[in-house]
């Protein structure tokens, strides 16, 4: 009988964040784990005194480790995968061994817990019902600017990652390509210096310039696009406040969009009728 690979998700800051099934598996269920980094991995395992092997599995050894974990899974022996720092697989290495796996039919488990990207968009206070999740932004200039080019009439929540050391330039070309966008930068998620920055690119940038240097790991989350499409005041202010929007703003937003004066827009969206629904509770 084939044995399991666990697709392990650790922490991404805050050691208290692992859960205690993935503690369970990486001290008693696999006779090895694969990981990026072993010194990275290494530290995780002794703070919580797990002694099993480590082996490396990154983007540069993927072919030949993949076949070495396919082997050991063959012989009956479980293999966890687990990252950096988060959920294995987004945006790090981890696919081919997955796909191959599930072709050579052994079991994938995954063992779920902490990721930035869902961390991050949740305590945004933007649109979380649809989003995208983007991966790392294009570090060429060029690229990334066509990939944000494209984002200007994007109707879901957009969450991306970042480098420190690129995150003034990606702003800067937010905020000639992304003027209007409401803008979230999450910094430090989980750990002691945790930051959320809210405001529009230009904002978020000129705090950020002020200082020496930006420092952490950088999640991006940009609203959906406020652009109106129908023409028609009442639809699109209800569009609006459904995806999140203040009511408030939406009919500033509507009003300029239209060419109308924002008391006639104001009139029909506060009208008794036309109240927002109330919100589904999950």
């Amino acid at each position: 009988m084939p044995g399991s690979l666990y697709l392990v998700a650790t922490p991404i800051g805050n050691l208290d964040d692992i859960t205690l099934r993935a503690l369970r598996v990486l001290r008693e269920e696999v006779s090895l784990i694969a990981c990026e980094d072993t010194r990275q991995t290494q530290k995780l395992l002794q703070h919580f005194e797990i002694r099993q092997p480590l082996v490396s599995y990154h983007e540069h050894n993927e072919g030949r480790r993949s076949a070495e974990i396919l082997a050991a899974l063959e012989r009956g022996e479980s293999v966890a995968l687990v990252s950096d720092a988060g959920t294995p697989l987004i945006s790090d290495p981890g696919y081919r061994v997955v796909a191959e796996a599930i072709e050579h039919g052994m079991p994938v488990v995954p063992i779920p817990g902490a990721s930035a990207l869902l961390a991050a968009l949740t305590a945004s206070g933007l649109p979380v019902h649809e989003f995208r999740f983007a991966g790392f932004l294009p570090p060429k200039a060029l690229a990334r600017r066509r990939m944000l080019e494209s984002l200007v009439h994007e109707t879901t929540t957009i969450v991306a990652y970042e480098s420190p050391h690129r995150i003034l330039e990606t702003l800067a070309d937010m905020r000639e390509l992304l003027a209007n966008a409401s803008v979230v930068l999450a910094r430090e998620v989980t750990k002691v210096h945790e930051e959320f920055l809210r405001g529009s690119a230009a904002s978020i940038l000129k705090i950020l310039d002020a200082r020496d240097a930006v420092k952490g790991e950088i999640t991006l989350l940009i609203a959906p696009s406020p652009t109106v499409e129908s023409g028609d005041p009442l639809e699109e202010v209800l569009r609006l406040t459904a995806a999140g929007v203040d009511r408030m703003e939406a009919i500033k937003t509507v009003a300029k969009r239209l060419g109308l004066p924002k008391r006639e827009v104001y009139r029909l969206a506060m009208a008794p009728d036309n109240s927002p629904p109330g919100k589904h509770r999950d």
